[in-house]
């Protein structure tokens, strides 16, 4: 796949089917910081929350480094972060 393939996939999944399934990215991944910091017992933010993703499937992509989905979703993930 193509890096202008990848970067498209990425946009329409993060404003696309995702955004209506889940709602608002940031909403959503502060509701997801705020249970880590449950689970964890310190304070986690939206931040952390897409770096910990994004090694979820750099992990994910040690396995399985032609797996096309995994990076897709760094894309997604870093372009989220990057609007923090």
């Amino acid at each position: 796949m193509r890096r202008e393939e990848i970067l498209r996939k990425a946009e329409g999944y993060i404003n696309g089917p995702r955004a209506k399934d889940y709602g608002d990215s940031h909403t959503n991944h502060l509701r997801v910081a705020r249970l880590w910091s449950v689970i964890l017992g310190q304070d986690v933010t939206v931040d952390q929350v897409y770096l910990c993703l994004v090694q979820l499937k750099v992990s994910r992509l040690i396995e399985t480094p032609d797996h096309e989905d995994s990076w897709i979703d760094i894309c997604g993930y870093a372009a989220l972060g990057g609007e923090e």
